[in-house]
Formats: C-alpha cells, structure tokens, sequence
C-alpha cells in the first residue's frame, strides 16, 4: 500500500501513513441502545491487509491528563506493536528509526480514543510515544516480541531533529524520571555510525 491507500478486510479498514508500514486500522463498531460491540483484532483480516506478525504479548497502561510516555524502543528485539486507547483519549507517535528506509527520523502521529475506536500498527523498527489528552486514558497494545528488560532505548520527547508536534500541550508534559534523559536523535544516530 501507498500513503493514504486503504484496504478493507473483514470489519477493518486499513490506512497506510505517510510512513511505509505504520498503518491505522479502523474496526467497524456495531451498536445498539445496550452499547457496542468491535472486533479489536482477526489473524485473518489483518493478514489480509499485509500485516502478518504474531502478536504474543499484550500489555496496557493507565495515565492522567499530560502524561507523555516515550519515546521507546528495544534495541536488539524490536517489537512491532498494534496500539489502542480502551477510554481517554491520545496522541500516539511513531519515528521510523530503520536503517536505510527513505523515511528515517520523520515521525508519524494519530489521536486514539476510546470513541473513535482507531488503532495504530507499528512495524518493527521504531520508536513509540504518546501523550494524554484526556483526564484518564487506558492504553492498550498487542507485541510481537516479549519485553526483554536491560534491551531499552528511548529517545527524547521534545527532539528537536524529529519535531514531533504535540497537540494541546500548555505546559511541560508529566514524564517517569528515565523519559527525562533520553537521548537526542542526533546523539543516538551518531552511536550507531
């Protein structure tokens, strides 16, 4: 797929961004007056659409109103991700960190909701951030490697090399005391030379 292409497979859409395999993937919602129903994730729609990872691992945060996680990577067991927001709202990021790839070091950004339903692949091979928007976000999200601690990079939140635009941020965002000394892009680009 070509930026901007979609696919629909079963009851998703596909999107592919800007960024050669970042993609968003809209699932159709059913509802009534008892509430909705979506299907989050099927092999083979998914499969369908080009992305044919095996996800073994899920995990999901909890996060107040300015809270930005990121940006995180692994460094020698990449994970592709499948994220989502159960209820909140956020700004979820993706910086292409692959070696060679015509898009490296530009990022790519979508708002994930517990109402709109949106979902973001990540391939492996990028950093991942995002940042709340809401008073409380549950976020959600599908690996296709486990989490191997000591094998963490990250890379800093404001970089100006990458220009990530955050939406609605008034002031400083709450970062954990390791999102607060990553790396500049610059920095960790020139320690892999």
């Amino acid at each position: 797929m070509a930026a901007g292409d979609t696919v629909k497979s079963g009851n998703f859409t596909f999107t592919e961004t800007s960024i050669e395999g970042v993609t968003i993937v809209d699932p159709t919602p059913y509802g009534d007056p008892r509430g909705f129903f979506i299907e989050t994730y099927k092999r083979p729609d998914f499969e369908a659409a080009g992305i044919t990872c095996e996800f073994i691992q899920d995990n999901q945060s909890g996060s107040t109103r300015g809270v930005l996680r990121g940006l995180h990577f692994q460094i020698d067991h990449p994970q592709a991700k499948l994220v989502r927001v159960f209820d909140g709202e956020v700004f979820d990021v993706a910086v292409d960190l692959r070696a060679g790839s015509p898009t490296f070091g530009r990022w790519e950004g979508v708002t994930l909701s517990g109402d709109n339903h949106r979902q973001l692949f990540i391939p492996r091979g990028f950093a991942h951030g995002f940042y709340v928007l809401s008073e409380t976000a549950t976020f959600a999200y599908k690996c296709d490697d486990v989490y191997h601690p000591g094998d963490e990079g990250g890379l800093m939140w404001d970089d100006p090399t990458i220009g990530i635009t955050w939406p609605a941020m008034t002031e400083p965002p709450v970062l954990s005391d390791k999102d607060k000394v990553h790396p500049s892009f610059d920095e960790w680009a020139a320690d892999r030379r």
